[in-house]
């Protein structure tokens, strides 16, 4: 499989191109840290890749880098199979409520910003021809508005909505959009939080987003668990929710 992957640096993202790698897909790594993507392209090409793997700078706070970035990871990889788009933006509720440019940072990041790169890939995967994968990361929290997450929430929620209209709409033209909504992973976006039970691992979660890559599962929650804690969650009354701390 011939793969663009957008975040796949750091975390998340590392741990599913590490397991592209060892079972020998082409990869093209998209970021905004040069000297990150050089490490990350030596990694991967230790562990397996199949030909060179290609880097181009994507900032998704610059959306001037989109387009450049995947016609070059394109002509790279001569064609097009996949896009997985780990990239995004953190920050605790009580930093987004007193940081203006910070909030208006990681709401433009995960929310307007990720769906015009997700348009482009679109594009781009739908005039590749055969079976086209667009998997995205969004999150358990824009499942239902939160107290500790109200504006990643937020931006997730979107996200979600907007990639759950890419399936509906797309699917007959032979595009499989796979959301993935992680509960809480322990990666270096959250190091300072204090991981909640269930907190899953990022290769244990890597491992069920590939399966759900190659079988084009249209949404999958990771650990799987979350799928059953969210399900609660939305069935809560607002009058619990505005009680709990969760």
């Amino acid at each position: 499989m011939k793969v663009v992957l957008l975040g796949a640096t750091k975390g998340m993202g590392r741990a599913v191109a590490r397991l592209m790698a060892e079972r020998g897909d082409a990869l093209y790594l998209l970021g905004r840290d040069r000297d990150d993507l050089a490490r990350s392209a030596a990694d991967l090409q230790i562990r397996g890749a199949r030909g060179a793997v290609g880097t181009a700078i994507c900032d998704l706070l610059d959306p001037a880098t989109f387009a450049p970035a995947l016609d070059a990871a394109i002509h790279g990889l001569g064609g097009l199979d996949a896009v997985v788009v780990t990239a995004g933006l953190f920050a605790t509720q009580e930093a987004l409520e007193h940081d203006a440019a910070l909030r208006q940072q990681v709401l433009t990041a995960d929310f307007v910003n990720t769906v015009q790169f997700c348009e482009l890939a679109r594009e781009r995967l739908l005039a590749s021809g055969g079976a086209a994968r667009l998997c995205v990361f969004s999150s358990v929290a824009g499942d239902r508005a939160r107290k500790p997450v109200i504006f990643y929430g937020a931006a997730k929620a979107g996200l979600s909505y907007y990639l759950t209209g890419l399936d509906h709409k797309f699917a007959a033209a032979g595009l499989k959009t796979i959301l993935v909504k992680p509960g809480f992973v322990k990666t270096g976006m959250v190091a300072d939080l204090r991981p909640p039970p269930f907190a899953g691992e990022p290769e244990a979660v890597a491992r069920v987003v590939l399966r759900a890559i190659d079988r084009g599962t249209p949404v999958v929650y990771a650990p799987g668990i979350w799928r059953w804690i969210m399900l609660v969650i939305r069935l809560l009354p607002r009058l619990v929710m505005r009680r709990i701390v969760f």
